[in-house]
């Protein structure tokens, strides 16, 4: 349920309401707007219909949300959310963010050779994984805390933002020490305890979509964080099962339109696991600015064929320079840039 404040209302008169409205075991989320505000109220809404709610000073109309995932919704919040990654940099607004680099944080040299690169072709943010969760538990899984300072020396020396995968609540405290975005993978999407933990913090946060997981299922999974506190959330596009094996996985594109249509939330697209093959990275990353993504999250590594995981969708730093100069036509086609 949405209930809209009176222009004039006090504040006094806003903390009595959300008082009444914690007294019957809901909880309530206070947004303040420049012209209007609103509070959110999280529970079962038959509790609260009962109560003369537009009786109330401060109360100007109640709306009902019939949407499991309220506070992800666009009736909560008309207008779409810009998250402020650090500095002057958000994601969600006309510019379109870029995050790039390898797969997995692999060594100190090619980590901050491939965010040179990354840096000089135009991304803002730097993406490697300290943590990786594998198919295998033979293969290679990360240099945890190791990898983690050397993405943070790479930040020292390009200025770049890092976005980096926390797997386990166990990680978390570590991972926000280095992180200025936690990303969680499609592995997890579910992980509801990994999830309420990272809603208590303020990190924004790149929650990617499990490969058989809905959208509804997607905005869900946003709400447990959203719920907790942590109002930073960016929706990742990295593909889903289908029954197609030609490529790793389905790139949905129709899932960018779908979530503008339904949330708030920024979206980001991943057009390497979308797809799994570095040939096909560039088309979808520009498809996915026409579709109208607000970032894109890419794979690149100095020679994907001695990459320790995902080489065969990792791009060359020649062609991540080409996807980066069309994808800035494209953008400027649809009234954006980077």
């Amino acid at each position: 349920m949405i209930i809209v404040l009176k222009p004039t209302a006090t504040q006094k008169e806003i903390e009595h309401l959300m008082e009444k409205i914690e007294s019957l075991g809901l909880k309530p989320w206070l947004s303040e707007g420049v012209e209007r505000s609103i509070i959110g109220v999280i529970g079962k809404e038959d509790i609260i219909r009962v109560m003369p709610l537009e009786g109330i000073p401060a109360v100007e109309k109640v709306i009902p949300i019939l949407k499991p995932y309220k506070l992800a919704s666009l009736d909560y919040k008309p207008e779409p959310s810009q998250i402020k990654i650090g500095g002057d940099l958000s994601i969600g607004g006309k510019k379109i963010i870029i995050m790039a680099g390898p797969c997995s944080v692999e060594n100190r040299d090619m980590l901050l050779k491939t965010a040179g690169i990354v840096k000089k072709a135009g991304a803002q943010v730097l993406r490697g994984g300290a943590f990786k969760p594998r198919t295998s538990p033979y293969s290679f899984q990360g240099l945890a805390e190791e990898g983690l300072k050397y993405l943070a020396e790479a930040k020292e020396k390009t200025g770049l933002f890092v976005v980096t995968e926390v797997m386990d609540v166990r990680n978390l405290a570590l991972v926000m020490k280095y992180a200025d975005i936690l990303q969680v993978g499609a592995r997890n999407m579910q992980n509801y305890d990994l999830l309420k933990e990272i809603g208590k913090t303020k990190k924004p946060v790149l929650l990617k979509r499990g490969m058989a997981n809905t959208i509804k299922e997607l905005l869900m999974s946003a709400e447990y964080i959203l719920s907790e506190g942590n109002t930073n959330v960016i929706l990742c596009e990295r593909g889903i099962r289908t029954f197609e094996d030609f490529t790793r996985f389905t790139l949905d594109l129709n899932a960018v339109p779908a979530l503008k249509s339904l949330s708030h939330l920024p979206v980001v697209v991943d057009p390497s696991h979308g797809t799994g093959r570095w040939g096909m990275v560039n088309s979808m990353a520009w498809a996915a600015i026409a579709a109208g993504c607000d970032g894109l999250i890419v794979e690149v590594h100095p020679q994907p064929e001695d990459a320790f995981s995902d080489g065969e969708q990792s791009l060359l730093p020649v062609k991540f320079e080409e996807l980066m100069r069309q994808a800035e036509k494209i953008a400027q086609a649809v009234g954006r840039t980077l």
